[in-house]
């Protein structure tokens, strides 16, 4: 893959993650939202998916998603590091 594709990857999952996080945007309990949204993610990406935006999260220190995403992808980022 190159650069330019891994680019484009990497940015339409940010898009995705920031539309799903859109949608618990409206859950007034913050960590409600980002449980709904890692549930989401847990659910519905396949792992390569949550693999590939969990090493942008840590490469990119999250630029990009919303303050929302950033949370649950963080989530994520910290049960794939105690799964290893």
């Amino acid at each position: 893959m190159s650069l330019h594709e891994s680019h484009d990857a990497s940015a339409a999952l940010v898009k995705m993650v920031n539309d799903i996080a859109d949608y618990f945007q409206s859950e007034p309990d913050r960590e409600l939202a980002v449980d709904g949204i890692v549930n989401h993610l847990t659910r519905f990406w396949e792992p390569r998916m949550r693999r590939k935006i969990v090493a942008y999260f840590a490469e990119r220190k999250g630029e990009g998603l919303s303050e929302l995403a950033r949370a649950a992808v963080a989530r994520l980022a910290d049960a794939a590091r105690s799964a290893a």
